[in-house]
């Protein structure tokens, strides 16, 4: 495979020249432990390709840790079909199978698919041509959308929406499925996701989608038709087990909850700056202050934590956006504590320290706005548009393995 490192940890048949040009599109199927499937698979999956797809192509097999005749079968798949390569694997994961296929690639579009082909080959084009002409970044097929249509039982079914559900509810997800195992996606985008995807197995599919969508990435949703395949192998009770763990460890490392728990630690040093400055400060004063002291160091943690913002650029002029900021807070809590010595001249310290505090989480909802949207805002529009790729024009037979 043209600009595929050498490595102890794969083994790599490769058919046709090594100085073959790079395809435009690259189909992973990873498998394991499927020799009986394979074969029909490979050959179908190979006959569509050559007959439908623009674009130069390449088909890798990814054998991850397979202990059945997989290897061999599909070896003699790579020796008998142009365009097809085998990568084997000596671990087990689908998720550690497409970060290995992906990153050894000279594809510009990048793409899996089960080896059950349960998802209808005629939405290939349609995943890919988004990619290709450089509208979207990533692609995934979708039973869940409307336009697609699915035959499975009642309790795949539930599975798949409640699964869904849970991620529109837990981590704002605006995609509508994540499990579908037809994807694509572009090998630039590829290069920058990847090293930050902790998962190798059935989770990587959403967590790969989560950080697009959290780094701003067109997602595009292609329908799908799609049969599920009575033999699925998948131990459901533990990958739902594994699905929740990596869910939990997306929420935490959610920009949103990072910015809270700096939230709670910067009201917890307000209130208590407040109780030790005010007897020598006076209620006004101390509010002034606490906040000021607290708000620079808010500013800085949000800046690296919630952020990822490094070094000194722009250093100064996030900290003096962050004073405006800082002017909008001192006038809200200013205002709270004027209206309580309002209504009861002599409060409670305990009765003053809660308005303040209570006041001081209202005005988080518009510091992270304006911390996000403003102050930590990203100059631009962000990245520049990918270019099309050009599709081919050869023949299928030319096409075929690019």
């Amino acid at each position: 495979m043209v600009g595929m490192p050498s490595t102890s940890l794969a083994t790599v048949a490769h058919d046709g020249p090594a100085a073959a040009p790079a395809p435009v599109v690259e189909v992973v199927v990873p498998v394991h432990d499927e020799q009986r499937a394979l074969p029909a698979s490979i050959r179908r999956l190979h006959d569509h390709l050559t007959a439908e797809l623009p674009f130069s192509w390449r088909i890798t097999i990814a054998d991850n840790a397979s202990t059945d005749e997989t290897a061999r079968v599909a070896r003699a798949l790579a020796d008998d079909l142009p365009g097809v390569v085998l990568l084997q694997l000596p671990e087990k994961g689908r998720g550690r199978a497409l970060r290995a296929a992906w990153s050894r690639s000279d594809a510009a579009v990048l793409c899996y698919m089960d080896v059950d082909l349960s998802t209808d080959l005629a939405a290939l084009l349609p995943l890919v041509a988004p990619l290709v002409s450089g509208h979207s970044d990533v692609a995934i097929g979708t039973r869940l959308a409307p336009g697609a249509r699915v035959t499975r039982g009642p309790k795949r079914e539930l599975i798949s929406r409640t699964y869904n559900r849970l991620l529109h509810v837990s981590l704002a997800a605006r995609f509508s499925d994540a499990q579908c195992g037809f994807k694509a996606i572009r090998a630039d985008v590829a290069r920058e996701l990847l090293p930050q995807v902790r998962d190798q197995a059935w989770f990587f599919d959403t967590e790969l989608l989560v950080l697009a969508q959290r780094e701003g990435r067109r997602i595009h949703e292609v329908p799908v038709d799609w049969v599920d395949d009575p033999d699925s192998r998948v131990d459901i009770v533990s990958t739902a087990m594994e699905d929740l763990r990596g869910i939990a460890r997306l929420l935490a490392a959610a920009r949103l909850t990072r910015f809270l728990a700096i939230g709670v630690l910067s009201t917890v040093a307000y209130a208590l700056l407040y109780l030790l400055l005010r007897s020598p400060l006076g209620p006004g004063a101390a509010n002034v202050a606490a906040l000021a002291i607290t708000a620079v160091a808010n500013t800085q943690a949000n800046r690296h934590v919630t952020f990822g913002l490094r070094g000194r650029e722009g250093l100064l002029r996030q900290h003096a956006m962050g004073a405006v900021v800082f002017v909008l807070t001192v006038l809200l809590t200013s205002g709270a504590l004027s209206v309580l010595r309002a209504l009861d001249q002599a409060p409670a310290r305990g009765l003053e320290v809660a308005v303040l505090v209570a006041a001081s989480i209202c005005a988080t909802v518009t510091r992270y706005v304006a911390l996000r949207s403003w102050v930590f805002a990203r100059r631009g529009r962000g990245a520049p548009r990918p270019r099309a790729l050009a599709p081919s024009t050869s023949s299928s037979a030319d096409r075929v393995g690019g």
